[in-house]
């Protein structure tokens, strides 16, 4: 990113880009929280998010395996706005919502798998969303591998998420919301430094019974002072 771009993208707000293998023209740098800093990307190649453990990039054809792996699980999906997928879904998102590789204006998302460095694979996926240019809002999501658990993978991605977010993108709040009976991601939100906001008591008829939503939220001079 030239000075002139990384000065627009903090007074205006205007875009973040990430680029594929395609488009090797400009590299980015994020930073995040120490432990799990996200840098430039290095060997890592051009547009990637690198962390401590991670590569973050645009999710491609080849990681349909990995993805039916844990998107295509019961469990994994129970308490996720999706049903478990199937190889023609997975084909079906990487050539739409998934094949986005830049937030230029509020509504859109930005996904990207989490790829683990050291062995190349496929730990989980995160997600931003740009909800709000007027207010600035975002949106943090993630679904991870069970098979990864315990590792800090989902910690970690998320936590670059939110330095693009905050850093790059300019926003001033970023939330997650998620069904209460969801304990794992509740665990990633409140590692991140997000407060609880709101508790939804069976606000939502989800897959057939009604469910407890939780809010969490942490804005951008929070982000700038943690544990403050």
């Amino acid at each position: 990113m030239t000075g002139a771009e990384t000065e627009a993208t903090r007074q205006g707000c205007d875009k973040i880009r990430l680029y594929t293998n395609e488009v090797m023209t400009e590299n980015f740098a994020y930073y995040a929280q120490p432990g799990y800093g996200a840098r430039t990307s290095g060997s890592g190649g051009p547009g990637m998010i690198k962390t401590e453990r991670l590569l973050l990039r645009p999710l491609t054809s080849a990681d349909t395996e990995a993805l039916l792996e844990y998107r295509g699980r019961e469990d994994v999906c129970r308490y996720v706005p999706f049903e478990p997928m199937t190889a023609e879904v997975i084909a079906h998102r990487l050539a739409t919502q998934w094949a986005t590789t830049e937030l230029t204006d509020e509504g859109q998302a930005l996904t990207l798998g989490a790829e683990i460095t050291a062995t190349g694979e496929l730990a989980g996926d995160v997600v931003l969303f740009w909800r709000s240019r007027e207010h600035r809002g975002g949106e943090l999501g993630y679904v991870f591998n069970p098979r990864f658990a315990g590792q800090g993978y989902a910690t970690e991605a998320a936590w670059a998420l939110l330095a693009l977010a905050f850093d790059e993108l300019g926003l001033h709040r970023v939330i997650a919301r998620l069904d209460e009976r969801n304990e794992a991601s509740a665990k990633v939100a409140r590692r991140l430094g997000m407060r609880l906001e709101a508790r939804l008591v069976s606000n939502e008829l989800f897959k057939g019974e009604w469910s407890t939503e939780l809010d969490f939220a942490i804005l951008h001079e929070e982000w700038l002072s943690p544990g403050s």
